[in-house]
This record gives C-alpha cells, sequence and structure tokens, in this order.
C-alpha cells in the first residue's frame, strides 16, 4: 500500500523576460512553475506542477495548499479505485469550486495535484505515464473520465468504442515512434521580443538541426510581423511549416484582415487569433482564412470549452495542455472528443515543463486515440529542460520517447533550492 503523508509546495521561478524568451503579443514574465511534490510512506515521491508567468505563483501556490487535504492522508490504491469521486474532491470542493467552477486557479491548482498523483501511479508501476495510459484497459480509461456535461459531444460507450479500435496496430505505432520519434515543432525561433537578425540566425540554425515546422509570434504592427514572417519562409524554403501564434491580441474581424496580409507566406495555422473563449469568433474566423487552419486550447479552462470548439467546428487543430486544465483525467475527455470528432491534436507546449508533460499525452494520444500522425506534432521550446531530472530529449526535429518511470514532472531538487522565490540565490541576487 503507498499511503500519501504529505504535500510540499514550491514558488519556483526562472528569469526569462530579460532576454525575450516567451516573449509574445500579450505576455512577458519570467517562466514559473507552482510545484507540488507528494510524499508517501513507502519512499516514493509524485510530482507535479502548474504553469504561471511570475507572480501568478503567489496564487495558485496558495490555491494547492488550499486542496492539499484532498490528496494528504489517501491511499493511492483508493484514488485508483475511484477515479471520478476523487477528481471531484478537488474540482468541485463545496467552499472553493465558487472560485472556478472548473476554470481558474482552482483549476490549475488541482491538475497539478491531479498530475502529481498520475506522477505517482506511473512510479508505482515502474513505467513512464505514456506506457502506463496505454496499457489500460479500455474499461478503465474510460471508468477515469468525468463524462458530466460533455455527453452531448460523446457518451461513455462511444469513449470504449475509440479506445479498444485503438488497439489495433498499437505495437506497430509503439515501433514506430521508438524508431522516428514523435514530430515536433519549434516555438524557439520566433519570439515577439526578438530583434531581425536573431530570428534569421535562430531559423536557420533550427533548420540546420532537422525542424521541418517552426512558429512565430504575430499581433505586433502588421507591417513587422508580415516582414518577419518573410524572413523565416525565405530561411525554411516553400515546403517546411510554419505556423503563427496571436495569443489572443486581435478582435474577430481584425484577426481576418490580418490574415488575408499574412497568407502571402503560407502559414499552416493560426493559434489563438482571438480571445480564447469566443467559441463563436474562432468559428467565424475559420470559415473566413480558410484552407488556413485555426488552433486554440492552451488556455482552455475545461472540456467544456473544448466540447463547444469542437461542435461549431471553431478549431483545425486542438491544442490540449496538460495543467491548464484539471490533469490527465481531463485531458483524456479532451483526446477523446477531439478523436470522435476528427480534429488532431497538437499539444501546447514550452514555458517550464510543459514538453515534458505533454509529450507522454501526444504519445498516448496516438497510440490509443487519434492511432494517425497526420497533422500531429508537439509544440517544442528549447528552455529549462536543465532542471528535470528526466528532460525531454529530441533529434531531428522529434521527440524521443521517455523512458523514465512517471510523467517527468520532477524538478531538480538543486533547482528548487536555487531558483525558489523569494529566498532562492537567484532572486536574492
Amino acid at each position: 500500500m503507498t499511503k500519501i503523508i504529505a504535500a510540499e509546495v514550491h514558488d519556483v521561478r526562472f528569469p526569462t523576460a530579460a532576454a525575450g524568451d516567451g516573449s509574445d503579443a500579450i505576455n512577458r514574465g519570467d517562466y514559473s512553475a507552482s510545484y507540488v511534490e507528494l510524499k508517501t510512506d513507502d519512499g516514493l515521491a509524485g510530482a507535479g506542477f502548474t504553469f504561471t508567468n511570475g507572480r501568478g505563483n503567489e496564487i495558485t501556490c496558495a490555491a494547492i495548499t488550499a486542496l492539499q487535504h484532498h490528496v494528504v492522508g489517501r491511499d493511492l490504491a483508493e484514488i485508483v479505485d475511484e477515479p471520478v469521486a476523487f477528481w471531484r474532491s478537488l474540482t468541485a470542493d463545496v467552499q472553493l469550486r465558487w472560485l472556478g467552477p472548473e476554470k481558474g486557479v482552482i483549476h490549475m491548482a488541482a491538475g497539478a495535484l491531479v498530475n502529481a498523483v498520475w506522477d505517482l501511479r506511473a512510479k508505482a508501476a515502474g513505467v513512464p505515464l505514456w506506457r502506463l495510459l496505454a496499457e489500460l484497459p479500455s474499461e478503465e480509461l474510460v471508468r477515469t473520465v468525468d463524462f458530466h456535461h460533455i455527453t452531448d459531444a460523446i457518451t461513455p460507450a462511444e469513449a470504449l468504442d475509440i479506445l479498444e479500435r485503438g488497439r489495433d496496430g498499437l505495437a506497430d505505432r509503439l515501433a514506430l515512434l521508438e524508431r522516428d520519434g514523435f514530430p515536433s515543432y519549434t516555438t524557439s525561433v520566433g519570439w515577439l521580443g526578438y530583434p531581425d537578425d536573431k530570428v534569421r540566425a535562430l531559423t536557420r540554425t533550427a533548420y540546420e538541426e532537422g525542424w521541418r515546422a517552426m512558429k512565430m509570434k504575430v499581433g505586433g504592427p502588421i507591417d513587422d510581423d508580415i516582414r518577419r514572417a518573410r524572413i523565416i519562409r525565405a530561411e525554411i524554403g516553400p515546403d517546411a511549416l510554419l505556423m503563427m501564434d496571436a495569443n489572443q491580441v486581435w478582435d474577430v474581424d481584425e484577426a481576418i484582415a490580418n490574415m488575408a496580409v499574412l497568407a502571402e507566406v503560407d502559414p499552416y495555422w493560426i493559434e489563438e487569433p482571438t480571445h480564447a473563449d469566443d467559441v463563436l469568433g474562432h468559428a467565424r474566423i475559420a470559415r473566413a482564412v480558410d484552407p488556413i487552419r485555426v488552433a486554440t486550447g492552451e488556455v482552455a479552462a475545461n472540456r467544456v470549452i473544448f466540447k463547444q470548439l469542437l461542435q461549431a467546428d471553431a478549431i483545425g487543430v486542438m491544442q490540449i495542455d496538460a495543467c491548464r486544465v484539471a490533469g490527465v483525467n481531463e485531458v483524456l475527455a479532451e483526446l477523446l472528443m477531439a478523436a470522435k470528432f476528427g480534429v488532431p491534436v497538437c499539444p501546447h507546449a514550452g514555458g517550464v515543463g510543459l514538453c515534458e508533460y505533454v509529450q507522454h499525452l501526444a504519445i498516448f494520444d496516438y497510440l490509443r486515440v487519434g492511432t494517425s500522425l497526420d497533422g500531429r506534432m508537439v509544440e517544442y521550446v528549447d528552455h529549462l529542460h536543465e532542471h528535470f531530472v528526466d528532460p525531454v530529449r529530441t533529434k531531428d526535429g522529434r521527440y524521443l520517447l521517455p523512458e523514465q518511470p512517471g510523467y517527468s514532472t520532477t524538478l531538480r531538487p538543486e533547482s528548487i533550492a536555487e531558483y525558489a522565490f523569494p529566498d532562492g540565490p537567484v532572486w536574492r541576487a
């Protein structure tokens, strides 16, 4: 038996803003992790976190602390036996749910704890999380999902059918990933705060390293956007993919007008072209900019928002996020809905630890749910991986399969000590 006996919460922040890393049309800040480690009576520890952009950690760390009593004192086997009941204990806390419901800080804090439990579960099983999920019986995976409020989009029976069909050819798909890795694209070339010369040099280097799909930030003056886009397209040639991300800064009509200009460089998708909650706005943009795809999801609050995006034909690419929603359980619901609606999943990553997180979810999606690599890629940003015990590995523009047990979420103790806010040496200096 594995009993969770304590939860340690850490405010860990990395000073990324000074170099312009992570800069886009709306966000400037320091990549940060509200990090929780679950201690057990048998020596195992499960790690989870939610991502913020600096001072948000003050709020999310407090929220994790406010929810941790739902986890501490629980036996892992008990949680596994009643996964939805456990999930709802965090997402439907009778006094804290009002602050959402099922969105925002409370939901992100719940996700940090849920993900820590999944990390613990995979470590206890001695396998990477992607393998744990891929090898679970279909009935157990379905039992993990809270279908409340989404049965008009997908039912448990439909989910079971998708997962059962996903067993066919699984060994062949796994062999392909073991041989070639998982397709990826890089965002490291095109942060909005980078000068043109840096964009050109980074793009050239990325292409030489094997990347054939790259993403740039847009949403500044349109003349700047098109100039930077031409630089990248000139470096990567006509055949590589160029994606764009507006980070919600445009109004609907503005997005349509700007994409008419940017269409010159043949963008593969436009990401977050308007406010993240504007389902009908995304649908209108999608119709107007076709065949350019619309992608969104990194700040979609919950499975219900994804349901509406899919029902409204508002997206051609679903971008799940590992810790914006309430952990693995809710992501499973999103993957299953995407499969039913035939929309490929390209997880959002970058930040600190998001690449480590989502590689497991993308691999599982391909092995058991979506079963095709057509249109599927995982975002990659070359920042801060060295702070993790099991960092992502890439080769020739593709993710290599994680091999260590767990969810790849464990931070190095020395990194926690150095970057802890406000008392770590980096911040004292």
